[in-house]
């Protein structure tokens, strides 16, 4: 029977539905999101990349790639599939820390000026890009908030704003080291691009003078391995003046 309101024409209300916030339940996280949460974290990639380098570095301990300059290259790799093969190698190596100075000597000495520069050049583009890759992937997140220093600010912002002629500049200027290099320029936000061209363009005096010294290293007395030794002493030399003029300019 309907009620005195409705039969008046009134219109019976009903009952007003709960609100959408007592409708919501607060579900729990499923275990799988909170592992993958935890294992993509900024410092969970950072232990990765640790681990990846101290990986690395063992086994160039262990299997000692500085013994092709007394053993030779495997005789049955040659030609244009031993260069590449070398290649690689080199730039696995760099990325292990290897010093480029002793990688590429062993490549002139192995193949010689020309195909000893293009292997050297290859494996120093190809070890920076992928240093480059792995602290940026794994290492920029967590680092950049720890650039908290003076030093640390100063050089974050030159690799940040002038990205391609301060990296031009670290490579034609020996004194950094070829890896810290890498993986300063990762941290910072410079491009991809400009730190592989950079590190080509200015790779290439430094790597020519250490090919050619490795391919000329039997006679020592001759001209090329007496130019190459000068060619390697007077970037060192700029470079110390360069710091040493440059240091003012840093701390403030």
């Amino acid at each position: 029977m309907l009620d005195a309101h409705t039969r008046s024409g009134g219109t019976a209300l009903a009952a007003a539905p709960p609100a959408a916030a007592e409708l919501t339940v607060a579900l729990p996280v499923p275990f799988a999101a909170r592992c993958s949460r935890a294992l993509l974290s900024p410092w969970s990639r950072l232990s990765l990349l640790l681990v990846l380098l101290v990986s690395a570095a063992v086994c160039v301990l262990l299997f000692e790639p500085q013994r092709l300059l007394a053993d030779g290259w495997p005789p049955q790799l040659g030609g244009a599939a031993a260069t590449l093969v070398f290649a690689v190698a080199y730039g696995l190596c760099t990325v292990a820390f290897v010093p480029r100075p002793l990688l590429n000597l062993a490549a002139g000495a192995l193949f010689g000026s020309q195909f000893g520069l293009a292997a050297a050049l290859a494996g120093t583009v190809l070890g920076a890009g992928l240093a480059f890759g792995l602290g940026r992937i794994l290492g920029q997140e967590a680092l950049r908030p720890l650039l908290r220093g003076r030093w640390l600010k100063a050089a974050d912002g030159q690799l940040s704003r002038h990205g391609f002629r301060s990296m031009l500049a670290v490579r034609l200027f020996p004194g950094v080291p070829f890896w810290a290099a890498n993986y300063c320029a990762a941290v910072s936000r410079m491009g991809y691009a400009p730190f592989l061209l950079a590190t080509a363009l200015g790779s290439i005096p430094n790597t020519a003078a250490y090919v050619v010294a490795g391919a000329r290293a039997s006679t020592p007395t001759s001209p090329a391995f007496l130019i190459a030794l000068a060619c390697i002493a007077v970037p060192a030399l700029a470079g110390v003046v360069v710091a040493w003029r440059k240091r003012h300019h840093l701390r403030g």
